[in-house]
């Protein structure tokens, strides 16, 4: 049974995840109506070349120009050893939910670029948006390899673990994920998710709020804001 929340559904029964600041809520007899903003595909992420504020994570894409894929189109086909190019024309077919393109460019990316941790966490989110999870599972360990403990790689594989319902796995790699780096706004946001999805809405606020505390100004926090008002409003009809 799933929550349509603000965020996509990535893992789920919070009870194997234990963190004492979040007390259990009882689930109500039926759940709310919310709207469905989010997508189950991953942000795009920047590709290395770009300045990051923090060693490993990965960074939203800004928005493209309107001709910005069409000129990149031609220029991967004028040239299609150029990793920039490649990269960055991966992310917006991804974006675009154009996966299998998405996919096909990412794939040689990577074959330039093989220990490039942005390119192989992209190339599993293609996979796990084209259905194949054991590919975008083994690309998400391949950029572990590389950056052990990167929050963003962390978080995709326990989604991609929760989508084939094994939660044990997801919420395992969550806990280490909390426990090396408390203030990681990626694992606090797959939580919220997954109390959730228990129907555990107080908890869900609490994680989201951190997300939030944590980092204000990123894509999660966005969805996690949505998510808190939706869920608020439907405790406070419920109180009512």
């Amino acid at each position: 049974m799933k929550l349509r929340v603000a965020v996509p559904v990535v893992v789920a029964i919070s009870v194997l995840f234990a963190v004492s600041a979040f007390a259990a809520d009882t689930p109500g007899a039926s759940k709310p109506a919310t709207s469905s903003t989010g997508t189950s595909k991953p942000p795009a992420t920047k590709s290395t070349s770009a300045k990051s504020t923090s060693k490993g994570t990965t960074e939203k894409a800004a928005a493209a120009p309107v001709d910005s894929l069409a000129r990149l189109e031609k220029l991967v086909a004028k040239d299609s050893t150029n990793f920039d190019n490649l990269y960055q024309l991966g992310v917006m077919y991804l974006d675009k939910e154009r996966t299998p393109e998405a996919t096909r460019v990412l794939t040689k990316a990577a074959s330039i670029r093989p220990k490039d941790v942005k390119t192989l966490v992209n190339l599993g989110a293609a996979h796990d948006a084209g259905g194949s999870a054991a590919l975008a599972q083994g690309y998400y360990r391949k950029a572990l390899e590389v950056s052990p403990g990167d929050s963003v790689a962390t978080c995709r594989l326990a989604s991609s673990l929760y989508a084939q319902q094994n939660y044990k796995d997801s919420m395992a790699l969550l806990r280490k994920l909390i426990a090396d780096k408390p203030r990681s706004h990626c694992a606090y946001f797959t939580l919220g998710v997954a109390f959730a999805d228990a129907g555990l809405y107080r908890d869900a606020i609490r994680a989201w709020q951190k997300v939030v505390e944590y980092a204000p100004d990123s894509p999660e926090a966005v969805s996690a804001r949505e998510s808190i008002e939706v869920l608020s409003k439907y405790l406070t009809g419920q109180a009512n």
